[in-house]
């Protein structure tokens, strides 16, 4: 299975856009996805793609529930679908998130048992067959370092950078690998990064020469697509579904920034040796033709 949590330090860099992208990109090609979003905010990916409507539920079963092992059901009766993509829907007691793990941990201990709060998730995974059941699984923690994002690379191993083309982005980078660095030695664990993505790219030198120092590979490039992804949230889809059921037209340009997706996915599936079996054409879309 291809894992990988998408990650970045510095917020507004397109974290969650990018994480509902690449997952449909996979799906797209006939993999199975499973997308376990970890943001305690409202503007999340469940929110992107529209299955976030139970997340002020108090009755309801969330991850939260079954992460301190007091499911209401099954991991599967979490599970919501959209665009062909499986998520677990983020949910408001996620907030609570380190409060609930530190109260178990003190029972554990009480017991004279161990407990490492950063590998719930990856038990609750483990004991929900994800790996028996998906191809893809895709973490999208919160931009700040928490329980949430220790818990994503734990139980990923592997990071996807979004990175702003600029001097605070690439400072970003650097603080993301010490600190992916000291948690993995801490963890005795190996994380690796699977790749960089520049995002908001508007071809300046200063930019240009900025994603040339980024050491870890950057197969795609991302231009700055502003109003393509205010309206991908604004419809609750993603861009391919925005492109298909929302543009008046067809842009190259547009098209070309979809393809990207589409290659991005090709480019992290071959990471795992992952051949996916229907890999559309990059960026193509059916029916309408291109403006």
């Amino acid at each position: 299975m291809l894992s990988y949590t998408v990650y970045s330090e510095a917020g507004g860099v397109g974290k969650s856009s990018l994480a509902a992208n690449l997952a449909v990109a996979h799906a797209r090609a006939g993999l199975d996805v499973l997308v376990v979003p970890l943001d305690p905010q409202d503007g999340d990916l469940s929110r992107l793609l529209g299955v976030d409507e139970e997340r002020a539920d108090r009755d309801v079963d969330n991850l939260v529930r079954h992460l301190v092992d007091s499911g209401k059901g099954s991991f599967d009766g979490l599970i919501r679908s959209a665009e062909g993509v499986d998520i677990v829907p983020e949910h408001n007691m996620l907030s609570d998130l380190s409060n609930h793990l530190a109260r178990e941990k003190r029972k554990a201990e009480e017991l004279g048992d161990a407990y490492n709060i950063y590998a719930q998730l990856q038990r609750v995974l483990q004991e929900g067959g994800v790996a028996e059941k998906y191809d893809v699984l895709i973490c999208d923690p919160p931009a700040t370092e928490s329980d949430h994002l220790y818990n994503a690379i734990y139980a990923t191993r592997n990071l996807v950078l979004p990175v702003e083309p600029s001097a605070k982005g690439r400072a970003s980078v650097d603080g993301l690998e010490e600190l992916a660095s000291n948690f993995a030695d801490q963890m005795g664990i190996e994380v690796g990064v699977l790749a960089a993505v520049p995002n908001g790219f508007k071809r300046t030198n200063d930019q240009t020469a900025l994603i040339e120092e980024i050491e870890f590979p950057t197969p795609e490039v991302l231009p700055d697509r502003t109003s393509l992804m205010e309206g991908c949230w604004k419809e609750q889809c993603s861009a391919f579904e925005f492109v298909r059921e929302h543009r008046d037209r067809r842009r190259d340009y547009e098209l070309e920034t979809l393809a990207q997706f589409d290659r991005l996915a090709r480019y992290l599936e071959d990471q795992a040796g992952i051949d996916a079996p229907n890999p559309p054409e990059p960026g193509a879309l059916e029916e309408v033709p291109t403006a």
